[in-house]
């Protein structure tokens, strides 16, 4: 009896304990505030999209959404502490196109993108190629042939980024110029073409949007199908007599590669409608964003084929990070 009696106490605990780190199913999900790692810091555009998406995801949820900045290594910091977290769907993750580089440029980053799973990718925003308005080339082909003739610098976010990796194939592999790389912050890299410290700038569209539109920088190609309602003076690659090279930038939500399939589907159902409400849409298109509402499924594979593509421009370039 005494043996008997043991049992009938303990099992309770373990089922209790087992409820309390993994949620039984999508109506349970959520009990508790989430924590949301960005991989970036504060005020940039993952950073604005995390806070918009999570103040709306709390309201939906009934549970508070707690955004934090853990900046560093591209993105990989941040990338790192989610792969390793509980996959419970109470810390997630997000992050830009930059996760997707990472995986070919910095095989010593500590985790794989097979550590981490998509719950929504959410809006993209192409990268443009800005000069300063001084700059003697009316236009993308006149700034190529101006670089075949003459070497020229290029500044980008930083080393390893998507408008660094972006910008050196579309040089290199494709315009054949000769430019040099000299990597910044976002804000220091639209500084630095300002003061005539570079001779163009690659980036994504949402950081010089302003700056275009007040004629501080000038727009001479969008690595984009068609052009943006937000510099519609910006022309395209193709218009540029380079055509269908689409290079932008994505933002996306991460969990844990083993976070419950009920969990993450009803994470993506709820960001996906929260990304299709007006003032969500006006407010990023106005950035230069375009929302993406895709179900998981279609998050997941998009992802896949994104490192797959960026794995080989990487490769093309014969970049490595480590």
């Amino acid at each position: 009896m005494p043996a008997l009696r043991t049992i009938r106490r303990t099992l309770p605990l373990a089922a209790a304990a087992l409820m309390l780190t993994h949620p039984a199913s999508a109506q349970d999900y959520p009990t508790r505030n989430i924590s949301v790692l960005v991989g970036f810091a504060a005020g940039g555009a993952a950073d604005v999209i995390a806070r918009m998406v999570g103040q709306r995801l709390g309201e939906r949820l009934g549970q508070t959404v707690v955004v934090e900045n853990r900046g560093g290594a591209g993105g990989n910091i941040a990338s790192k502490m989610v792969s390793n977290a509980a996959p419970d769907g109470y810390t997630l993750l997000t992050m830009t196109s930059s996760l997707a580089v990472s995986e070919t440029a910095n095989k010593n980053k500590g985790f794989s993108v097979d550590d981490l799973r998509p719950i929504a990718i959410v809006a993209y925003s192409p990268y443009v190629i800005a000069v300063h308005p001084s700059n003697p080339a009316k236009d993308l082909k006149e700034f190529v042939a101006n670089g075949k003739e003459k070497s020229f610098t290029f500044g980008s976010p930083g080393v390893g980024t998507g408008p660094h990796i972006g910008a050196e194939y579309f040089f290199r592999e494709v315009a054949k110029v000769k430019a040099v790389h000299v990597p910044f912050g976002n804000a220091r890299a639209e500084m630095a073409l300002l003061g005539g410290h570079v001779d163009s700038l690659v980036i994504s569209l949402p950081a010089v949007t302003t700056a275009i539109n007040q004629n501080q920088v000038r727009g001479i190609a969008l690595a984009t199908e068609a052009r943006s309602p937000a510099v519609p003076q910006v022309p395209t690659l193709d218009e540029g007599g380079f055509p269908n090279i689409y290079h932008g930038s994505w933002i996306g939500f991460f969990a844990p590669a083993k976070t419950p399939d009920a969990v993450v589907t009803k994470l993506n159902a709820e960001i996906n409608q929260i990304m299709q409400g007006a003032d969500v849409l006006a407010k990023l298109k106005s950035l230069g964003f375009d929302v993406m509402i895709k179900p998981l499924p279609e998050a997941t594979a998009y992802f896949k084929s994104e490192v797959v593509t960026w794995g080989n421009m990487v490769r093309a370039i014969g970049f490595s990070s480590h």
